[in-house]
């Protein structure tokens, strides 16, 4: 039988029993030396795989970023050929398109032992090294900046993707290199199985699924409203009246206060923009020591809070909002690592990135300060435009009271069982007004409704007999109170009056006819 021994050439030993050594060396000082040594290749060969995987998931990362910016490039190839374009601002404006969000700004963590002695910039500075270089060697005046910039960054571009190349094929050797040899790390459980018998478990008997309903005041509430109907806004006005008895989720509760008809700055934001415009070092380090304010928010916020300031008369103080606000935004966009780059180019006198920011700040202000006089201009023009008509009940006679008929919930004949219906069919919030018997709460669900439904629902309180105008009580010791019994005493009298006048007109009448008859007979 023969035996095949080549499965065990992969065994790399450190101790060998045929080994030789020079008479002069201490042969187990010899082993052990060469078992330090094995190690140490060992070591180093992972921590280099290591390192080329880290530096390739890097080195991916900016070819996407390089690609979005040659993308950037080429979509505004056209206004790069104007006359009056700037190249610095146009290349400028094409690194904040590639910016992309802010989280995604950040390199991946190195593994443990990999670059431990240097912090790894962020792409945004990346980028904006490229760019510098890509300007440093097309030179001052280059005769088609365009295209001098565009081959430049395609350019980097090729030196990623071949030193990409060359990684790959580093970390193919390495691997295999690796794989050659069996070590204890390569020594894993194969194969593992086992089994336990357990007495199968007898069926519980089911158990029957218990329903939980709950008890309300009116049944019918829970049926189909026949009076809902869409508006323009796809809701209906009945739902609307009846907003204030929906139970909200606290969590929703927070959501709806951070709609954007409420975006309003922080107390960080406030004190943000209580910095003067200029104090750039002020501004470096509040950023610094707060990150949070570069959120988007503060920057909405602070651009209400510029508007409104404009509003109400206060254009310096409006002014330096937007330009705090922008200032955040152009942190936010350019990265953690980019924004003392920011703002040591904005404070370097005669640099085409103060030019820029200024004109953005100057350009959003006076959009600012142009609607907010078209919309005082407008007010002025229109100082009821605001208001909203509405659908009231009230007397018309002073003397006499709107009273409020519920139908009886066990209606007996056909006229209650047909208000019943009518009731019914009312939005919740309605029928609880109703049944409170307040006018102010009725008057109050109908202003929540659009014209047309509160008509509606005016019309259908009166054919249900909902609705009774009953007279008030007079109080007859005081002098306005014995007037109106007066007068109402006169028109009584004029009343009665009246009667009288029409009996005797009547009972003539009859005996005229009386006599004419007597006269034929005879």
């Amino acid at each position: 039988m023969v035996v095949n021994y080549s499965k065990w050439d992969a065994l790399e030993l450190s101790d060998d029993s045929d080994i030789e050594v020079h008479p002069n060396v201490d042969k187990r000082s010899f082993i052990r030396a060469k078992q330090n040594q094995i190690h140490q290749q060992r070591y180093e060969r992972r921590h280099q795989i290591e390192t080329l995987k880290y530096e390739r998931i890097i080195n991916d990362g900016l070819l996407q970023r390089i690609d979005k910016l040659l993308a950037s490039l080429q979509e505004h190839a056209q206004q790069a050929t104007a006359p009056s374009q700037n190249p610095d601002e146009f290349m400028m404006h094409a690194l904040m398109d590639c910016a992309g969000d802010g989280a995604d700004d950040v390199p991946p963590e190195p593994p443990q032992g990999v670059y431990k002695q240097t912090e790894q910039p962020r792409y945004s500075v990346m980028m904006a090294s490229l760019v510098d270089q890509v300007k440093k060697d097309a030179g001052d005046t280059p005769p088609d900046w365009f295209q001098t910039y565009l081959k430049g960054v395609e350019g980097h571009k090729s030196k990623v993707e071949g030193l990409q190349s060359e990684l790959k094929q580093k970390l193919v050797d390495l691997e295999e290199e690796e794989a050659k040899k069996i070590t204890s790390d390569s020594i894993h459980t194969g194969f593992s199985v086992s089994s336990v018998s357990k007495e199968k478990e007898k069926p519980k008997p089911a158990e029957k699924a218990k329903s939980e309903t709950v008890e309300v005041l009116n049944p019918g509430s829970l049926k189909r409203d026949s009076l809902k109907r869409l508006d323009s806004a796809g809701q209906s006005s009945g739902a609307e009246a009846d907003v204030e008895d929906e139970v909200k989720d606290p969590s929703k509760i927070r959501e709806d206060e951070d709609d954007d008809e409420h975006i309003e700055p922080s107390e960080l934001g406030k004190a943000f923009a209580k910095i003067k415009m200029g104090e750039y070092k002020k501004c470096l380090q509040f950023i610094s020591e707060n990150h949070e304010v570069v959120k988007e928010r503060e920057t909405d916020g602070l651009l209400v809070e510029g508007f409104n300031a404009q509003m109400d008369g206060k254009p310096d103080y409006a002014k330096n909002c937007v330009h705090q606000a922008l200032l955040l935004q152009y942190c936010r966009s350019l990265g953690r690592d980019g924004v003392g780059l920011f703002f040591k180019r904005i404070t370097t006198p005669g640099h085409q990135a103060q030019k820029v920011f200024l004109d953005d700040v100057n350009d959003t202000y006076n959009r600012i300060r142009t609607r907010s006089a078209e919309l005082a201009k407008e007010k002025a023009a229109n100082p009821k435009t605001t208001e909203t008509e509405q659908i009231q009940l009230h007397a018309v006679d002073p003397n006499t009271s709107i009273h409020i008929n519920i139908p009886s919930s066990s209606p007996t004949e056909e006229v209650e069982i047909k208000a019943r219906e009518i009731f019914e069919t009312f939005p919740p919030g309605l029928r609880r007004a109703l049944e409170s018997g307040k006018l102010d709460e009725v008057n109050e669900v109908l202003g929540k409704m659009s014209v047309e439904e509160a008509e509606e629902i005016v019309e259908k309180l009166g054919d249900g007999g909902m609705l009774s105008v009953e007279e008030g009580v007079i109080d007859g010791t005081t002098e306005e109170g014995r007037e109106k019994l007066k007068g109402l005493e006169e028109k009584a009298r004029a009343e009665k009056l009246a009667e009288k006048l029409a009996e005797g007109a009547a009972s003539q009448g009859a005996g005229l006819n009386e006599v004419e008859v007597a006269d034929v007979d005879d």
